[in-house]
This record gives C-alpha cells, structure tokens and sequence, in this order.
C-alpha cells in the first residue's frame, strides 16, 4: 500500500466485554493489526491491550467516549484486551481486523 493511501476496514471477528467499575478483559476474536473499538454504554470506557490474561485496565489508559468509536491500530502480538468504565455497566465492542478507515 502506497504511503497515505487508505484501506477500508475488514473486520474478521468481533469479542463483546461486559465492562463495569472494574477492570475485566477478554481474548481479542479474530486476526489483524487493527481494532475498532465501539463503546456502547453511556460512560467513559478506559482500555488497555495485552499480549495475556493478565492485563488491566485503570483510569489512566486510553479513554472511548460514550456512544462513540476508534479505530487503534493494536498490532498483530495483542492477544487481550481489558476495559472499565467510570460508572455504571455495560458492552464494549472489539472488532479486529485489517485496514485503515471504517
């Protein structure tokens, strides 16, 4: 792909997280560099990848806006990924794939 151009995004899989006030993680579904990460609660989400179980989201990582979404480019070694909310509860969407815009 030539330098600035655009891919669209193809996702291969989607993982949901039940997110909450603490941190919960899931394995990331399917394969790709990026993720497109979609916050369907009406609170912050904060998100952190990882390469294992052990990762844990805290107020200090990436905040996603309610109602919103990013596409990340988490590359091909994150295998999990975690989140948490600032109040409340509720699915946080992970769609892998590969590309550049959605």
């Amino acid at each position: 792909m030539a330098t600035g151009s655009t891919q669209p995004l193809m996702v291969s899989a989607t993982a949901t997280l039940a997110a909450g006030t603490s941190s919960a993680n899931i394995a990331l579904a399917g394969t790709g560099e990026a993720v497109l990460v979609y916050n369907a609660t009406s609170a912050i989400a904060f998100i952190r990848f990882g390469m294992d179980a052990s990762v844990v989201a805290t107020s200090a990582d990436m905040p996603i806006p309610p109602g919103s979404r990013m596409l990340i480019h988490a590359g091909d070694f994150s295998k999990t990924v975690a989140a948490l909310l600032s109040s409340g509860s509720g699915a946080v969407y992970f769609s892998r794939g590969q590309g550049t815009v959605y």
